[in-house]
């Protein structure tokens, strides 16, 4: 029995994470439209969303086919991958009273978890939902292309012992950088002569 309840307990907690990832993927999607729609430049949104199954993250879609959303429980896209297997078997389902619907289930190619649906028939109310992917929200997972921030700091690579052939290397190099010196100071010094030949011989 406590296991039991342990197990509805993650899984309320998972789909909790699910559920706030989606709604601040659905919230920086809307930002991206209206950024469109005024024309402003676009520099500083967050890159676009990939959604991924909840259960064996394989990617599912992702935000340049969004078709939209419905009261953040449901996104709808416009194309899938081919990670999504639609149902053959047709069936009545119901959102809201007196509200049947005809849909086709989607599930994950990888675990066979429902994802979502297709509408096939549809109320006038839901028309807008008909032939689009419809998944539910706390199935998914998400993925914001360019959120990746972390870089290896210099300071924390290991200082890797000095070998014999790097001091080999380090050697001829100090050789030639000090033999290069050398060579500047004697043509400095017969510039030097060179402007000024009477030099001695004026001193008292």
């Amino acid at each position: 029995m406590a296991s039991r309840s342990s197990e509805n307990l993650d899984t309320k907690r998972r789909q909790r994470g699910a559920e706030s990832r989606i709604d601040e993927a659905t919230r920086i999607l809307h930002v991206d439209e209206d950024a469109c729609n005024s024309g402003e430049d676009k520099d500083d949104d967050d890159g676009p969303v990939v959604f991924l199954c909840g259960t064996c993250n394989l990617p599912i879609g992702d935000s340049l086919s969004w078709a939209g959303s419905d009261n953040e429980s449901q996104i709808q896209l416009k194309r899938v991958t081919d990670n999504v297997l639609v149902g053959k078997e047709q069936r009545i389902y119901e959102p809201k009273p007196k509200h049947r619907c005809l849909i086709l289930d989607l599930r994950c190619k990888g675990c066979q978890s429902i994802l979502g649906m297709v509408y096939l028939s549809t109320p006038k109310a839901l028309d807008y939902k008909r032939f689009t992917f419809c998944f539910r929200v706390q199935q998914l997972d998400s993925y914001v292309l360019g959120s990746a921030n972390q870089e290896v700091a210099a300071e924390s690579l290991p200082e890797l012992p000095l070998t014999v052939e790097d001091r080999g290397v380090v050697e001829q190099q100090l050789l030639e950088m000090k033999t290069l010196v050398v060579s500047m100071a004697q043509r400095l010094e017969k510039i030097e002569e060179g402007l000024h030949p009477d030099l001695d011989e004026s001193l008292p």
